[in-house]
């Protein structure tokens, strides 16, 4: 399972971690908070499910909104900047994008954009997912768990303390 990975990776750098969401309306960060000791790194997540509530909550330029729509890849890295700024983490996780059955913003079902900034790299993933509803929202916060541990566990940080020690459940890396 990735969200334990992600989060004591994060704690052996030391960075705490917001979550900012859209398609997967929560599932992201209850995934983080069902990690026994979550609190250390986890500051909070901000569900931003209608288009206006992106601008308002997370800061996303609202011209940009009402020029491309919300599932693009310059709303979901401006998205994961605005958790960032509105949780006062370290490290911002974000997904937006269409869950189905109908398309949105001119994109089809299973478009997807998940985002992660960290205090040395951003990154932004179009995913082209599959099937029902459920499955796109349960594929799209896996893929954006998976990006952020990618980027954290691969950026340069102070690693003061080994992910086991922090969370000994976490034997692998």
């Amino acid at each position: 399972m990735t969200a334990p990975r992600l989060l004591a990776e994060a704690a052996a750098r030391g960075w705490t971690i917001g979550v900012a969401e859209s398609l997967t309306g929560g599932l992201v960060t209850a995934a983080l908070v069902s990690v026994p000791g979550a609190s250390r790194v986890l500051r909070g997540g901000v569900v931003a499910y209608a288009t206006d509530l992106k601008a308002e909550l997370l800061g996303v330029d609202a011209d940009l909104l009402a020029e491309r729509g919300a599932v693009d890849e310059a709303v979901a890295a401006q998205m994961a900047a605005g958790a960032r700024t509105a949780t006062g983490a370290d490290v911002g996780l974000a997904t937006t994008g269409v869950a189905g059955p109908d398309p949105q913003d001119g994109q089809e079902p299973g478009v997807v954009f998940v985002a992660v900034s960290t205090p040395v790299a951003s990154e932004v993933h179009r995913l082209d997912l599959d099937g029902d509803r459920s499955q796109v929202i349960a594929d799209a916060a896996r893929g954006a768990l998976e990006l952020a541990w990618a980027l954290v566990s691969e950026s340069p940080g102070e690693n003061r303390d080994t992910p086991s020690k922090i969370f000994p459940e976490v034997t692998d890396k």
